[in-house]
């Protein structure tokens, strides 16, 4: 196990090939700075590329998973203290960290504890496995502050994961929903104490690292792309083009011959 600094608003702890990534700023409750936005966008660009990581464990340290966006950082600094040279400025410079995690080929699983407001929230549900602590509780706060509830992706993931009746209410009127109702309308996949949070991912993680490489990375694509797919047929495509491309690689082989010899596999990095 090694530990890695770059950041000031993140802790980077890598365990072997999988990065426990922290927000860091319980004395804020981890509001998004813009620092952290700067950070989050790098860590999340930089993995693209990175083979060394297969899986990626999202946190909170503190009291609380994140409470959304910095508003006195905002109000304090002005809007222009934060200049992005992108279209819409710190809107689409924060809005791109959210694609850069579905864009990144490693299974991000979430740790939720207390409140995950906002673009707290939205880390959430860009994430792909979601796990809650019994003190989780979510809600798209965007639209108790003035704005719409759509934003940071909202729109998009959370009429996926939970239909679009519970997104309509959870949207229209900011309320909160709690661990239990989140584990029962399919928003996580389990609910555990919070301090059984770590070990309650480590069984995902576990069963992640036995997959091959490519294999993981490819279902990762390709359920993103199924989702939107116009048809089955443009899913199946996909489908068939991603087992033609593994079917013939060493590791495909590998899993096929270890499966009949009714032994573990033994992947290489590919």
């Amino acid at each position: 196990m090694s530990t890695a600094q770059p950041y000031r608003t993140l802790l980077i702890e890598k365990r072997g090939r999988t990065d426990w990534l922290t927000l860091n700023r319980p004395d804020a409750l981890n509001a998004i700075s813009v620092e952290m936005v700067r950070e989050l966008g790098d860590y999340f660009a930089r993995l693209y590329d990175d083979r060394s990581v297969r899986v990626v464990v999202m946190r909170g340290a503190g009291r609380a998973f994140c409470a959304g966006l910095d508003i006195k950082q905002r109000v304090t600094e002005g809007h222009e203290a934060a200049p992005f040279g992108r279209g819409f400025g710190y809107q689409g410079a924060l809005a791109e960290v959210y694609v850069r995690m579905r864009r990144c080929p490693q299974p991000i699983i979430t740790l939720v504890h207390g409140p995950a407001c906002g673009g707290g929230f939205a880390f959430v549900l860009a994430s792909d496995i979601r796990i809650a602590g019994e003190s989780a509780r979510m809600n798209a706060a965007f639209i108790r502050i003035g704005l719409s509830a759509c934003d940071m992706g909202v729109s998009y993931f959370l009429p996926r994961l939970v239909g679009v009746s519970v997104a309509s209410e959870l949207m229209l009127t900011g309320r909160f929903i709690h661990a239990s109702r989140a584990l029962a309308t399919g928003l996580v996949s389990e609910v555990v104490p919070d301090d059984q949070l770590s070990a309650a991912a480590q069984p995902y993680v576990d069963e992640m690292l036995a997959a091959s490489p490519a294999g993981l990375r490819m279902t990762k694509e390709g359920l993103s792309l199924a989702i939107d797919a116009s048809s089955l047929e443009a899913a199946m495509a996909i489908e068939n083009r991603n087992q033609a491309l593994i079917s013939s690689t060493p590791n495909g082989i590998e899993g096929r011959r270890a499966f009949l010899e009714r032994r573990p596999p033994v992947y290489t990095d590919d």
